[in-house]
């Protein structure tokens, strides 16, 4: 059998207590009150009792289905969140996937620069050898490839930051969903505390 745990408790709590509105002894003052009528004579008190009795049936009745409802909605909430979570690692997924991505795109435009960084110490070579018109316009033209590279190197160094920030706003994110979700149960354990100490003065 497993362990018992923390919402089990609060759940048996909860079908016992009546959400802390003291249900219990409402069923036994019901209880002793019917048994009283039923044991009494007819008369006008046992009439003004037959109608407090079905007064406090009502009122029993009323918090169950509050009970039944809130259950409900505790169970949708519950949905959403898992729902929400499931969103959130999916999206925690593909920009990790992104990020692998761009570190890939990187290390290859590290690879093209540093050959076209062999090509210019190749092109110096050239440059010796007579025909120096064709080597300089060649030379232009690897400067071009090489601006070209030192471009996409940026452009891709940025989308990295990008993809890095964008994690951390989803990171960020998952912790504030857990504050929220920390702060919820905090204030329904607070709300059930409050309803146990009105119900104790009534």
């Amino acid at each position: 059998m497993g362990s018992v745990t923390d919402d089990d408790i609060i759940r048996r709590r909860l079908l016992i207590d009546g959400e802390g509105g003291n249900d219990d002894k409402r069923l036994n003052n019901l209880l002793k009150t019917f048994v009283r009528w039923y044991s009494s004579p007819e008369d006008e008190d046992s009439h003004n009792t037959h109608q407090r009795m079905l007064s406090m049936l009502a009122q029993c009745e009323f918090t169950m289905e509050k009970s039944v409802q809130v259950h409900a909605m505790n169970i949708a909430e519950q949905e959403n969140y898992e729902k929400l979570t499931k969103d959130i690692e999916k999206k925690i997924q593909e920009a990790t996937e992104r990020i692998t991505e761009c570190k890939a795109e990187l290390q290859e435009a590290k690879r093209i620069r540093k050959n076209r960084q062999e090509y210019d110490a190749l092109a110096k070579v050239i440059q010796q050898h007579p025909d120096r018109q064709e080597t300089t316009r060649q030379l232009q033209s690897l400067d071009k490839e090489l601006k070209s590279f030192a471009d996409t190197k940026e452009k891709l160094e940025e989308k990295l930051e990008l993809r890095r920030k964008q994690f951390l706003v989803l990171i960020t994110s998952i912790h504030e969903l857990q504050r929220i979700l920390e702060e919820s149960s905090t204030m329904s354990e607070d709300e059930k505390k409050e309803e146990e100490m009105e119900a104790s003065t009534l």
